[in-house]
């Protein structure tokens, strides 16, 4: 279990991120009853102004929580930064034909990154922010554990970030269920204690996902194909879809199959394909996986080179899968499921676990 907040906390000065919305906020609220002395730190990472983008409202919302709990707030661009080192390989891995999550590195990247830097240079002893997590320091090392709303839980996509980072932040969140963060909002007055949570991605927002991505790339209709060959309609374009999809297929009732739903089982680059097929079919489950670009929380965990036992998510909100990891040549790691996997998506990324303590992660690559 965490330390208390008042242990971390008190008489430090902790730059908190700010975002306008209520976790940070509640945040913000008990690192002030704890002690602290609190910055906020507000961040723009996308400026495009297209209706969209809801920056300039987040920014008054985080001034205001700023104005009721008398904190100073700060406000910094990381535009170029996001841009350079997030949406570039979000673009890169759509190219390649698969399924990026932008989230896990722009908490590695942006909020653990070049965020937690100018906080330092801001004079904070201590990074904040409104993630549903828990951190400790364990023989030296910062470690990652999960929040105590399951429901709400954020390892998943905090895996990458350094276990340096860990050690020199704090989450107030990460003994609260989501209701109780509300409840906290709405006990203190603030006027967005009911504010929708963000959904998506950040740079998209409430957009379009095609109208978006087609912007940037250009889409390329081909054929849509049965594994056995069966032409079954045109597909938009290989970046629209995600192995696992059945929503957006366009593929209606049909007098020569039956009513089971279609789903996306494979995408096939060099011809343009994308493969598709009813029902609960083989080549929608996958028993093992490889996964390149590893990142651990600390050293990599004892026993990879024999099998590693413990648990993984493919996919943020699944249950814990149990599994055994080994590392292979070329810094590569294989992971085998005790059950089949249903729509592992190469892109995404496979997070270890041991009990509540996240080990860190890695990008699928290859599934089989």
């Amino acid at each position: 279990m965490a330390p208390s907040l008042d242990h971390q906390v008190a008489n430090k000065k902790v730059v908190l991120g700010l975002s306008g919305g209520v976790d940070s906020a509640v945040a913000a609220i008990l690192l002030q009853r704890a002690g602290a002395e609190v910055h906020a730190l507000h961040m723009t990472n996308w400026e495009d102004d297209d209706g969209y983008c809801t920056a300039a409202d987040d920014l008054q919302d985080a001034r205001q929580v700023c104005e009721q709990l008398d904190i100073p707030l700060h406000h910094v661009n990381f535009s170029k930064q996001y841009r350079d080192q997030v949406f570039e390989y979000f673009l890169d891995e759509y190219r390649a034909g698969r399924t990026p999550n932008p989230d896990v590195l722009c908490n590695r990247e942006i909020k653990f990154g070049v965020f937690r830097d100018y906080a330092k240079r801001l004079g904070g002893e201590l990074l904040a922010t409104g993630h549903y997590v828990q951190s400790d320091i364990v023989d030296g090392h910062g470690t990652l554990m999960k929040g105590a709303d399951a429901g709400k839980d954020q390892s998943y996509f905090l895996h990458a970030v350094s276990s340096e980072a860990f050690a020199e932040s704090v989450f107030p969140l990460g003994d609260l269920q989501k209701n109780e963060v509300r409840q906290i909002a709405r006990d203190f007055g603030l006027d967005i204690h009911d504010k929708k949570d963000s959904t998506g991605i950040c740079f998209i927002g409430e957009r379009p996902f095609r109208e978006f991505l087609s912007t940037y790339l250009p889409a390329k209709p081909g054929p849509m194909r049965t594994p056995g060959g069966a032409e079954m309609g045109t597909h938009q374009g290989l970046m629209f879809y995600t192995l696992g999809q059945r929503q957006g297929l366009g593929i209606g009732g049909r007098n020569d199959r039956s009513e089971e739903p279609w789903y996306v089982v494979a995408k096939n680059l060099d011809d343009n394909v994308l493969v598709v097929a009813q029902g609960e079919h083989d080549m929608l489950f996958s028993n093992w996986l490889i996964a390149t670009d590893a990142s651990w929380i600390g050293m990599p965990p004892d026993g990879l080179d024999e099998g590693l036992r413990c648990k993984a998510k493919i996919r943020y909100r699944q249950a814990d899968q149990d599994c055994v990891v080994r590392t292979l040549a070329d810094e590569q790691i294989e992971v085998r499921f005790d059950e089949r996997q249903k729509a592992v998506a190469p892109g995404q990324f496979v997070v270890f676990y041991d009990a509540d303590r996240c080990l860190g992660g890695a990008v699928i690559h290859q599934i089989g």
